[in-house]
């Protein structure tokens, strides 16, 4: 039997010696991660003793090696994904591997970002057993018991950037678990995944380039860094609902000057989220916000909401937040994402592991473009069908956003509820 490498060591204050380790045991159920590939044997690592309920294909070959042919799991699971690379696929397997991926036969999983955040999130979850040992393994990766803290607020403390990045991260692939549990073949015809924002990271653990406690720190570092960048300067995000004579370009132009005239050194007012055809999110400073609410009619602005955010993100308020997030994710291992996953920072879909860690610090300061993500998923032919999509975790916002950027994929979209406590039935 092969051995199963151990899994990359990262600081983390909450563990002995300033050093967590996770390392694959004989008995350890197979994790958030997909398989390792060396030639034609597939590897089964194990992420610690808990079992990833979208894994449990694996659950009898944690840390052994399938040889081509022996015990291979069912065709459409995420590892079968890896068929092209792994040696001894028969034609059968093939044939219906591709069967299940006409496009009205797949899924396509979102994940959300910070602001969409609330509490009693996880509440639809506690029937999870495997849910719960995400919320578990999350506490001894934060120091702080976070499904409280989402079960019970107080609001104020669950908006703060430290605890609602973290929160949105792991109550979303919790809702994966419970996805998982009700409709298996939802995660095994999984094609495409996408993350909005910090929601990038979760994308990326479903898609086994990240590891969960990996990943999870790094997104509180990245969170405690935003923070403080937050806090150095009076910034905040707003969201407009334009229309198509909405210039926005001339009115970030205008609340910078604004801001100039009010004796603000260099001010910042840019799109910092493209959401939907003529619907932004403007970030920058307060002055220049409160600007553009003020003169949203001048610059044909139907609608226009604060963000319960604490700053300017993805906006160069943000670079003071680079270092700390580009520091840990040297010391992480990142592979190939087992199935397509699209970066915010240009919409376009990973092509190899070495451009995530990159992209994942370029976007603290560059803005989200999720409108061109979602053309980029969706744009088909005529008479194709569109996959199903499911939004996994807190709110609807990126349903709504999807039903803004293509009517007919989101005929398709459905949201997996996280407050809500509905009946969820262990595997």
């Amino acid at each position: 039997m092969a051995r199963a490498e151990p899994f990359s060591r990262f600081l983390c204050p909450q563990r002995k010696g300033g050093v967590f380790s996770l390392k694959c045991s004989a008995d350890s159920s197979c994790g958030l991660l997909g398989p390792a590939v060396a030639g034609a044997a597939r590897v089964r690592v194990g992420l610690g003793t808990a079992m990833c309920s979208w894994t449990a294909a694996w659950r009898r070959a944690s840390c052994s090696v399938l040889r081509p042919g022996e015990g291979r799991p069912p065709p459409g699971s995420l590892s079968d994904l890896l068929q092209s690379s792994v040696a001894g696929q028969d034609t059968g397997a093939e044939a219906a591997a591709a069967r299940r991926r006409r496009p009205g036969a797949t899924s396509v999983l979102l994940f959300p970002g910070q602001g969409s955040q609330r509490v009693g999130m996880g509440r639809g979850l506690l029937r999870s057993l495997s849910a719960r040992g995400l919320f578990a393994r999350a506490r001894e990766v934060l120091g702080y018991d976070l499904l409280s803290l989402c079960l019970q607020g107080p609001q104020t403390e669950l908006d703060r950037t430290v605890h609602c990045q973290p929160a949105v991260f792991v109550s979303s692939l919790a809702a994966v678990e419970k996805l998982s549990h009700q409709w298996p073949d939802v995660i095994e015809n999984c094609v495409a995944a996408a993350g909005f924002s910090v929601g990038e990271f979760a994308a990326l653990v479903f898609a086994g380039a990240l590891d969960f406690e990996e990943a999870l720190y790094a997104v509180k570092v990245r969170a405690e860094a935003m923070q403080q960048a937050s806090e150095a300067v009076p910034s905040g995000m707003l969201s407009i609902i334009g229309q198509p004579k909405s210039d926005f370009k001339v009115a970030c132009i205008e609340a910078r000057e604004h801001c100039r005239s009010l004796g603000v050194e260099d001010p910042v007012c840019e799109v910092a989220n493209y959401l939907f055809p003529d619907s932004r999110v403007i970030a920058g400073h307060l002055q220049a916000l409160k600007f553009l609410e003020e003169n949203s009619r001048k610059y044909y602005f139907a609608r226009t909401k604060m963000l319960p955010v604490s700053g300017a993100f993805h906006t160069r308020l943000m670079e003071s937040a680079i270092e700390p997030l580009a520091k840990v994710l040297k010391s992480v291992e990142i592979r190939k994402p087992l199935i397509n996953v699209y970066s915010n920072v240009d919409g376009k879909k990973y092509i190899h592991s070495k451009c995530i860690k990159h992209l994942l610090v370029k976007q603290l300061v560059s803005p989200v473009k999720w409108e061109q993500t979602m053309h980029e998923i969706y744009e088909r032919t005529k008479r194709t069908e569109f996959p199903f999509t499911y939004e996994v975790g807190p709110g609807k916002q990126l349903g709504t956003m999807l039903r803004n950027c293509n009517l007919k994929a989101w005929r398709a979209y459905k949201h997996i509820e996280v407050s809500e406590d509905e009946e969820v039935e262990e595997a």
